[in-house]
C-alpha cells in the first residue's frame, strides 16, 4: 500500500469516474486503474462500484482514512518548513457565505502579508456541508454558525451577530425604530427552512416570547433569503452579515427586541494535530476578524485565545 494508492482512490470516490479522476491527478486513466485494483487485492475488498462508480461502505472508509493520512502528510512537510521559519503548505478552508463576504478579503491580504508560503484553498458553503467536509477530510478548517452538535469537531468563538427584520419600504413595519417578537409574529415571513440552526434559534426565541412565527415562504440559503428580502418579496428575519451596511435599497434593517444573536466561530477537527500551515490560517483569521468586525454594523467580536 502506498500513496499514490490512497491517493486515487479518493480521486475516483471525488469524481465518480477513473478519466476524471486522472485528470485531476494529472496523470493517466490506466495509472489510477492500476493503483485502485492493487490496493483492492492487497486489503481483499472491492472498494468502488464499477457500475456506478461510487465507493463501496470499504471504499468510504479507506478513503476516510486515505484524507487523514495525506493530511498527515502534508502537516508534516509544513512542520518541517516551519522549523526553518517559512511557515508553507496547503490548507483547505470553508467559510459560510454571508461572513465570506467581508471576512475573505482582508483574510486573503493578511495571508499575503503574513505567509506568502502558504496556499489557501477556499470553499463557501453551508455550516452542514462545512462540517460534513470537515469530518470527512475533505477541508481543514471552517468559519461556521456555533454550536456545533458534532462530537468529531471543536470549536473556538469568533463573533457574534445580530438578528434584525428587514422589511421592504411598503411592509407594515417597514417605519418601525424597533420591533418586538409579538409584533412580527403578526405578519408572515420569509424564514429560513426548518432543520437548519438559524431556524432552531429563532424559534426557540419565539418560543420563550410565547409567540410562533409564519413562513411566507422557508428558504434554505441565506443568501438567497436575503436576495427575495432585498426584492421586496417580503420582511425576513436575517443575521447582520447578509444586510452589510454598505449594502442599500428599497427596504430597511429593524432592530429586533428581545432577540438573541447568532454565533460563528472556527471549527476543525478534535483528533489529530493542525500543520503550521493551519495554525497560521486559523491564527490569521482570529486577528482579521479582530480587526475588521468592529467596521462591520452589528457584528461584535468576541475575545478569544484562538
Amino acid at each position: 500500500m502506498d500513496q499514490r494508492q490512497l491517493r486515487a482512490l479518493v480521486a475516483v470516490g471525488e469524481h465518480r469516474s477513473f478519466s476524471a479522476a486522472a485528470k485531476a491527478l494529472l496523470t493517466v486513466q490506466s495509472n489510477i486503474s492500476t493503483h485502485v485494483s492493487r490496493l483492492e487485492a492487497e486489503l481483499g475488498v472491492v472498494l468502488i462500484d464499477r457500475a456506478t462508480m461510487e465507493l463501496t461502505d470499504e471504499g468510504q472508509v479507506v478513503a476516510e482514512r486515505a484524507r487523514r493520512i495525506e493530511h498527515e502528510f502534508e502537516a508534516l512537510t509544513s512542520d518541517v518548513a516551519a522549523m526553518r521559519d517559512v511557515v508553507s503548505g496547503r490548507v483547505r478552508a470553508g467559510v459560510i457565505g454571508t461572513t465570506a463576504r467581508w471576512l475573505v478579503p482582508p483574510l486573503l491580504t493578511a495571508l499575503k502579508e503574513g505567509y506568502p508560503e502558504v496556499h489557501v484553498v477556499w470553499l463557501d458553503a453551508t455550516t452542514s456541508s462545512l462540517a460534513l467536509q470537515l469530518i470527512g477530510g475533505q477541508i481543514d478548517l471552517a468559519v461556521v454558525n456555533t454550536p456545533l452538535e458534532e462530537p468529531e469537531l471543536t470549536t473556538t468563538p469568533l463573533f457574534d451577530e445580530d438578528r434584525l427584520l428587514v422589511a421592504p419600504l411598503h411592509h407594515p413595519l417597514a417605519d418601525r425604530e424597533s420591533v418586538t417578537l409579538a409584533e412580527i409574529s403578526q405578519h408572515e415571513l420569509l424564514l429560513e427552512a426548518e432543520g437548519t440552526s438559524f431556524r432552531a434559534e429563532l424559534d426557540d426565541d419565539a418560543a420563550a416570547a410565547g409567540v410562533q412565527l409564519r413562513a411566507q415562504a422557508e428558504v434554505d440559503g441565506m443568501r438567497l433569503l436575503a436576495s427575495l428580502a432585498f426584492a421586496g418579496f417580503g420582511a425576513a428575519v436575517l443575521p447582520a452579515s447578509a444586510a452589510p451596511g454598505w449594502l442599500e435599497g428599497e427596504w430597511r434593517r429593524i432592530p429586533i427586541e428581545g432577540m438573541g444573536r447568532r454565533s460563528v466561530g472556527l471549527a476543525r477537527r478534535r483528533r489529530g494535530l493542525p500543520s503550521a500551515a493551519e495554525r497560521a490560517v486559523a491564527d490569521t483569521i482570529h486577528s482579521v476578524v479582530a480587526a475588521e468586525a468592529p467596521l462591520q454594523r452589528g457584528i461584535h467580536a468576541v475575545s478569544s485565545s484562538g
